[in-house]
């Protein structure tokens, strides 16, 4: 009784303020909205036949929808299988996605979960290629010269360098280590 009246909207708390008996207060909320079945059920029954995967922009948003209208079906007795779930997604999928939609089929996915936890990862990876494409368009960056030479390169190898060979001291730059000595 506590939890029913904790949970009853504010305005129907009063109404049903001197109902003592939970199954009483039960019945009388279930008489209430039983008719709520009757107005929820065509219009969820409608939302199911018109829901295609390929008007939304992303998977959550489906997935979401989905659910909302799945969870109608069931609070008014109607029955929804993963294969049904399944099915739904596969079946209303954009026309440029067809390559996609038959590599899911051919995965054999049992569980609407598994079908959804694929889509998602490719719709992150495909985001992920279009911002690096955008980040960076194909061709906006020169490709280096293969003849050109850097001056990096000068004076390391095999000849006559600096300090190498002739010279006076004793091959140290003397200028950074002092003195030569000679003992």
């Amino acid at each position: 009784l506590i939890f029913l009246r904790h949970h009853i909207d504010d305005g129907m708390k009063y109404e049903y303020l001197t109902v003592e008996n939970p199954l009483e207060l039960w019945q009388n909320l279930n008489d209430r909205f039983e008719h709520l079945k009757a107005v929820v059920l065509p219009k969820a029954l409608n939302d199911w036949s018109q829901l295609r995967f390929q008007d939304f922009k992303t998977v959550s948003e489906y997935n979401s929808t989905l659910f909302k209208i799945v969870s109608q079906l069931k609070m008014c007795g109607e029955v929804i299988t993963e294969d049904m779930l399944l099915e739904k997604t596969y079946r209303t999928f954009h026309a440029s996605n067809m390559l996609l939609q038959q590599q899911n089929r051919l995965y054999g996915f049992t569980k609407y979960r598994e079908l959804i936890g694929s889509l998602l990862i490719a719709e992150q990876n495909n985001e992920l290629l279009l911002q690096n494409h955008e980040s960076r368009l194909t061709g906006s960056v020169p490709l280096p010269e293969v003849n050109a030479t850097s001056s990096d390169f000068r004076g390391q190898g095999r000849g006559r360098g600096r300090e190498h060979g002739r010279g006076r001291g004793s091959g140290r730059n003397q200028n950074f280590l002092g003195p030569c000595n000679n003992n």
